[in-house]
């Protein structure tokens, strides 16, 4: 069956976009497992990490990404279609990774995001503008082992599609005061999302990114966070911590020709941290 997982955090450069991508390949790779990467975020970094840029304005232009999707709400058209938008075998690993595909993001969905909420519920009432995603992959959902969104650093339209066909949420997140002050917001507004749709999403966890070694503010601010989840206050940190490096920045050239995640990731700590947050993954889901 299916698994569905976004990751949100209200903060823009906590590592949310390459956790995802790296999950995403290394279940795909590793794992045998069949994964879709859904871009919702309109920065597209998930995109250019899994797919040539030129390759992306391509099908961008084409009306072959989730701007299309949004645009045919808006405008009473219907020009979008789920099986020319996913994009087979993608990643720069061995020329693509056969189990991974990509639905592709758009800058022009920045344009927009503001009109999204004037979406008409539809004819008879049974649609809204946060079930639009759910209506356009639902043919295709069973396809894959694993579906993961990479959603805006935001709690709007956009982000709450994804949200609504999750089973699971997961917030990355830097051990640090403005990366994580964002997180009460999150589960509060998720918790009333869920009870107004009855949607059956759950709160994965929280995975620590970013980590600075020998940082007292870090060190500091992972306990607490530790702390908080024992009392229940926020859902389980993940035992698994991605460190900061600049081997993870590298990993995000889609220009690199490798072929293999070590060769991509490294050789050292970053590949078996990346490995270890997979499995926990798994056995969390």
């Amino acid at each position: 069956m299916t698994k569905v997982v976004s990751t949100i955090n209200l903060k823009g450069g906590v590592g949310k976009t390459q956790m995802t991508v790296a999950l995403a390949e290394f279940l795909a790779m590793l794992h045998d497992k069949k994964v879709l990467l859904i871009d919702l975020d309109p920065q597209t970094n998930a995109t250019v990490a899994l797919i040539d840029e030129n390759k992306w304005l391509v099908k961008d232009q084409k009306g072959e990404t989730l701007l299309q999707l949004f645009k045919d709400k808006l405008y009473f058209t219907s020009k979008f279609d789920i099986n020319k938008a996913i994009i087979k075998k993608v990643s720069n690993v061995a020329g693509g990774i056969p189990n991974l595909d990509l639905l592709p993001s758009s800058l022009g969905l920045i344009a927009i995001q503001d009109s999204l909420p004037l979406i008409p519920a539809g004819r008879f009432y049974v649609t809204s503008p946060v079930t639009l995603l759910k209506e356009a992959i639902s043919d295709v959902l069973e396809e894959y082992d694993f579906v993961l969104i990479d959603c805006p650093p935001n709690l709007g339209i956009i982000t709450l599609n994804g949200i609504y066909i999750s089973d699971y949420y997961l917030i990355p997140c830097i051990p640090d005061i403005l990366s994580t002050y964002g997180i009460p917001q999150i589960l509060d507004r998720l918790n009333n999302f869920v009870r107004e749709t009855k949607i059956g999403i759950t709160a994965l966890g929280i995975v620590i990114s970013m980590y600075r070694a020998q940082s007292r503010l870090h060190d500091s601010i992972i306990q607490d966070l530790r702390i908080r989840a024992s009392r229940k206050e926020y859902p389980r940190i993940f035992e698994t911590v991605i460190p900061m490096t600049v081997r993870i920045a590298e990993a995000a050239d889609i220009n690199a020709s490798v072929n293999t995640l070590k060769q991509k990731y490294g050789y050292g700590r970053v590949f078996e941290d990346y490995e270890d947050l997979t499995m926990e993954f798994l056995k969390y889901v």
